[in-house]
Formats: C-alpha cells, sequence, structure tokens
C-alpha cells in the first residue's frame, strides 16, 4: 500500500523528542508498504535530512523511509500564537500533499490536532481512508489546563468531533483517550488502544553509562527528561529540592533535562533559591539520554496538578525509564500509578504535593536494595507488556485493516 503519514513533530532516535512515529512508520515499512512521513522542524528533533530546503521543503529516503520535512519550525518555547501559525502552516502544505496524492490511507498523528484537516481533506477530495491517532485528547487537555481561547476551544470541538467519526479507525495511547473519541461519536468497532511502548535496543542494563560532572559519584542521581512547560508542573521538583536540603538530605541530584517555555524561570527561581541539589541540562538526543538513564538511580516523572491527566495522558518519558531499569518516583495518578503498583516499580505519590515527592526521593536514597529491586521489575515489566516491537505489530495491522475495510467498502458501493 501507499500510505501516508502525517506527524507534525516526527524525530529520529538521534533527536531529542518522542519516536513513537518513528518506530511505527519503520515497522510499516517493514511489511512491504511505501511510506511517505511528512513533518515540520520540531525543536530537539532530528528528522535524518540534511540538505537545504527548496520552495519550503526538503525530501530524501532514509533507511527506506520517504521524508518529507516541511521548513515550519515549532515548538513547546514558543507562545500560542506562534505555534497556532505553526499548526495553521504545516496543515496547508500537508493538506496539498494529501489531496494531491493517491494513497491508500493517511495516518493522521494528533497533536496538534490541526493534522486532522489534511485528512478530512483528502478524504473529501479523493476518497482517501484515514486513520486518526490521539496522542493527547484535545481539547480536553488544552480545556482542562485554561489559557485557551474560547473560540479555540469551539473550533477544536468541532474539528475532534468530525475526525472521530469519518476515520476508518482511530488509535488511542490509553483506554482514556479511547473514551474520548467514543464521546466524540467514534464507532466503537473503529476504537482501538496501542499503548506507547518501550524501545528495549535503545534503553536498557546493557548501555554503557554516563553521569554528567554536576553529579558527584556518591549522589543518587534522579533524572526527569522531558518538556519545561506549564503543564509538567515542575515547580514541584524545586520545592522538593528545597525541602531535601532543609532536611539536611545532601546524597540526593535532580537532573532535569529537556527544554519549554517555563525552562528560564525555573532556572532563575532554583538560583535565586539556593537549589545547588538540582541542576539543568539541555536536551539530549535519545542515544545520549539512554547512557545517562544507564547512570542513574532514579526516573522522575512530573506533571501539574490537573485531575485530567490521570487517565488522558500516556508519557513516553515513563516508558523510557522503564527500559532503563529504573524506578520510578512520579506524581501521576490513575493510569501511571497502577502502571508503577505492578512490580512494584516506583513510588506514585499526591498530585501537587511536593513534600511527598521529597520523601518518596528520601526513601529511595536510604533503601538502595529495595530499590534496586524496583528497577528490576521496570526492566521486566517493560520486556513482558511494553516491548515496543509487539505493539508496533498491532498497530500496522489496524492500519491494514482499516485501509482494506474501506477499499472493499468503496467497491460495494461501486
Amino acid at each position: 500500500m501507499r500510505l501516508l503519514y502525517l506527524h507534525q513533530h516526527y524525530s529520529a532516535p538521534e533527536g531529542a523528542t518522542a519516536t513513537r512515529s518513528h518506530a511505527l512508520a519503520h515497522a510499516l515499512v517493514r511489511r512491504g508498504h511505501a511510506v511517505t512521513l511528512a513533518c515540520g522542524r520540531y525543536e530537539g528533533a532530528v528528522t535524518g535530512l540534511d540538505g537545504p530546503f527548496a520552495g519550503g521543503r526538503r525530501d530524501g529516503t532514509v533507511h527506506g523511509l520517504r521524508l518529507v520535512e516541511f521548513d515550519i519550525p515549532c515548538g513547546n518555547s514558543q507562545g500560542f500564537g506562534a505555534r497556532a501559525a505553526a499548526f495553521g502552516r504545516y496543515a496547508a502544505r500537508a493538506g496539498r500533499l494529501a489531496a494531491g496524492g493517491d494513497w491508500d490511507l493517511v495516518i493522521a498523528s494528533s497533536t496538534p490536532l490541526t493534522v486532522a484537516l489534511p485528512a478530512l481533506l483528502a478524504r473529501r477530495l479523493r476518497g482517501t481512508p484515514f486513520l486518526f491517532e490521539i496522542r493527547d485528547p484535545w481539547p480536553e487537555l488544552p480545556r482542562a489546563m485554561g489559557g485557551v481561547p474560547g473560540w479555540a476551544l469551539a473550533g477544536m470541538g468541532h474539528l475532534a468531533d468530525a475526525a472521530c467519526r469519518q476515520a476508518a479507525a482511530v488509535v488511542a495511547l490509553s483506554e482514556g483517550m479511547a473514551q474520548t473519541a467514543l464521546s466524540r461519536g467514534a464507532a466503537p468497532e473503529r476504537v482501538h488502544v496501542v499503548p506507547n511502548g518501550c524501545d528495549l535496543d535503545l534503553f536498557g542494563p546493557h548501555i554503557p553509562a554516563w553521569r554528567p560532572m554536576e553529579a558527584a559519584p556518591w549522589e543518587m542521581l534522579a533524572v526527569y527528561a522531558g518538556a519545561h512547560g506549564r503543564a509538567n508542573g515542575l515547580e514541584q521538583l524545586l520545592d522538593a529540592a528545597a525541602l531535601l536540603l532543609a532536611r539536611g538530605e545532601h546524597r540526593i541530584r535532580l537532573m532535569l533535562v529537556g527544554e519549554g517555555s517555563e525552562k528560564p524561570r525555573l532556572q532563575e527561581a532554583a538560583a535565586t533559591r539556593g537549589l545547588h541539589n538540582l541542576s539543568f541540562m539541555a536536551p539530549l538526543g535519545k542515544r545520549k539520554l539512554a547512557s545517562l538513564l544507564a547512570g542513574a538511580q532514579v526516573g522522575l516523572h512530573c506533571l501539574a496538578p490537573v485531575a485530567e491527566f490521570a487517565e488522558w495522558t500516556a508519557p513516553n518519558k515513563l516508558m523510557d525509564y522503564l527500559a532503563a531499569g529504573l524506578p520510578v518516583v512520579s506524581n501521576l495518578p490513575g493510569h501511571g500509578a497502577r502502571l508503577l503498583a505492578e512490580g512494584p516499580c516506583g513510588i506514585a505519590t499526591t498530585p501537587g504535593d511536593p513534600a511527598a515527592l521529597a520523601a518518596a526521593l528520601s526513601w529511595m536514597a536510604n533503601n538502595p536494595s529495595p530499590r534496586i529491586a524496583m528497577g528490576h521489575a521496570a526492566r521486566e515489566q517493560a520486556v513482558r507488556r511494553w516491548d515496543r516491537r509487539l505493539l508496533a505489530r498491532d498497530f500496522v495491522a489496524i492500519a491494514e485493516s482499516a485501509a482494506e475495510s474501506s477499499s472493499l467498502v468503496s467497491l460495494v458501493a461501486a
């Protein structure tokens, strides 16, 4: 089949952002399909293309995957207006690609939700079926976070309804996200859950360990690797670091790796508060991050205390920690807490409670043997339940079924 995979934020493992679409696209290629993946220039991403842009795009084939990269910068450090403009520009360029090609299936991976526009256009103009992937439910999460204009939420609501109702298949990353698709009119038989998975080759105990100079050999290194945005609530980690210092815990270092709109403010606050047990690092490519996690003792996961996050998020960083064999300290309830209870392979604290985060980190530092056992349980769970290769096989089967069933419907109608 000829497949068009639309993901504005695509990155190969050399980049510093999520690689789910990379793994799924290559699984489709290995299955024998001709896949074209169209993306923009996402902050921290590396596509593998290095030639000049011509007419606002560059094309190439990397390990059998044809890539079309539009010269449209986008990232978490941008304001709402700049990001919205980038979303619109990508939708327009991808729309021409989707409507102008003879595709058997379009895969539209959200966020941003505007990626559904090219898929809907191709369906309307050419009858091309599409698979709609929900990586974050919009407008549900932006509404829960606040700060988004009402007109934008209303527009997103109409677009999400259309995408869920008209898709040949909907793939959600969690049961909670799947429920949002059903509530928007998606046919139950078309809704599937394919969660985030673990790259067991990239992360794990077989990776050589690396620790930055800031981390002393005697310190327990707890790493947060991800976006530094409003939704992440990283002020809670600063508060936890302050509490650890106040209690005389000098054997614990928190390392915050990544980029985002909140990072400058967080760095200034940490300096003002004298948090010498907390360090910041620029985003790391996945391969370098794997070495850092191999040299760490704890994986940190943090989100702002928003109730909707409990079932509507599927953090990629959590899968990286499990694959690396790290015990996790998290403040995510619901789906994430249930995952950490298995083994157990971590500690889930109450959202919005820095004292609980500090206490969990202190326990990890003071109980090395149970901590190490949690790390073993994390890797075991990653191998047994979250192997990305097995999950990619499920995704490929759903995509093939969506294209084939739509072709049969067309033949019957003819």
